[in-house]
């Protein structure tokens, strides 16, 4: 194996320590650095000082050199400013998606390079194989774990000197090696969440940048059963949080969110959890990012509309537009415009792209939903 200079993501947590103690074993120069990504928080949520204090702690275990760079700046214009703007929208946005292509990729390669870097790393867990002209990205070992599904929108060019070390491990083998190597953080808790949000109540955070537009609560029939806090702070099949006390002549059960009226800022609910407004056989995405394209799309396709959702079979069509429409053989739930959609051909991921359109069945009284909604597909 070539000897190279590698910087390595490293985070605090353990994947991305023990991704760097692996490639030192394997006798590469490795540099390390820290990516600062959120620097507004003043309430304790998000942990960036503290992750720092825990990749210092691992860089000195392993004798690496370790940068740390802001990358707050790029962050807010490139993904908080597109996450606000979608969520203002009605939109489902998940800003993990362009933080990955935009921040943790795109950036950090750039600077890597600064540094002298002729690969780079991260503590993703997934895998990539060669292939012409760029490799392909294949889901990890451990399916519980697998991180495609973020990486399915990174240029593939991009990706033609990026190593994931870890993608071939389980986490507990993970965990593991890091204990026997010694590694200071290798008890330390997985994270969860975006950074800029953390484990704080997600309304409230949103309502510090989108001012709140109050409407009426409404079932599929049209009865007004209270007041919403903004169309903004809902996402479709939300259950918890729409504040829908009893409701004379509705039997004791949970609402769900089943569509939005910006018109008249009324937000539909329903206690059918399984309501056609709730269900797509089929979605449309207007600009698929692929990481490969295949000359002829095999069937059936695998497809999930959400990270650690189980796989779904599909099938694919190619629009005319140069989009896609991805028909599901078992109806999704909750597909919502602004949620992301990645196609798997097997084991490998072909792409991905943020969802434009579903085929949801609407009753009348939901004809101005906010939300791309084009007829049945045949």
């Amino acid at each position: 194996m070539t000897r190279q200079h590698v910087v390595i993501g490293l985070s605090g947590g353990v994947d991305s320590a023990v991704a760097a103690w692996l490639l030192r074993e394997q006798g590469h120069r490795v540099s390390a650095l820290f990516m600062v990504n959120w620097t507004e928080d003043e309430s304790g949520y998000c942990s960036t000082a503290e992750d720092f204090q825990s990749a210092r702690a691992v860089a000195e275990e392993l004798d690496l050199p370790l940068h740390r760079i802001d990358f707050s700046r790029e962050y807010r214009q490139r993904v908080f400013a597109r996450f606000l703007a979608d969520y203002a929208a009605g939109k489902t946005p998940n800003p993990d998606m362009l933080c990955n292509r935009e921040i943790k990729f795109a950036s950090f390669i750039e600077h890597a390079r600064r540094l002298g870097a002729n690969a780079v790393a991260t503590g993703h867990y997934a895998r990539l194989i060669p292939g012409e002209p760029t490799p392909r990205l294949l889901r990890a070992t451990d399916e519980n774990k697998d991180q495609t599904y973020f990486l399915a929108l990174v240029p593939p060019t991009q990706l033609v000197d990026v190593r994931f070390p870890i993608g071939e491990l389980t986490k507990p083998q993970v965990r593991d090696l890091a204990r026997r190597a010694g590694l200071p953080n290798h008890r330390r808790q997985d994270s969860t969440g975006i950074c800029f949000i953390g484990e704080r109540p997600f309304r409230s955070f949103l309502q510090r940048y989108l001012a709140p537009e109050p409407g009426s609560i409404v079932d599929e029939h049209g009865r007004e059963l209270g007041l919403h806090h903004g169309l903004a702070f809902y996402t479709l099949g939300q259950r918890r949080g729409i504040s829908i006390g009893g409701v004379h002549g509705a039997r004791e059960a949970p609402w769900y969110v089943i569509g939005k009226d910006p018109r008249q800022k009324r937000l539909l609910v329903s206690q059918n959890p399984e309501h056609p407004a709730l269900l797509s056989h089929g979605i449309d995405i207007a600009a698929f990012h692929w990481l490969r394209r295949p000359t002829d799309l095999p069937k059936p396709l695998l497809a999930r509309i959400r990270h650690r959702q189980p796989l779904q079979r599909c099938s694919l069509q190619v629009l005319i537009d140069g989009g896609v429409r991805i028909i599901f053989e078992t109806p999704q739930r909750a597909a919502a415009v602004g949620q992301y959609a990645v196609i798997y051909d097997g084991l490998e991921c072909l792409g991905g792209g943020e969802i434009s359109a579903t085929d949801a069945a609407l009753p009348p009284m939901q004809a101005n939903l906010h939300r791309s909604v084009r007829q049945p597909l045949v």
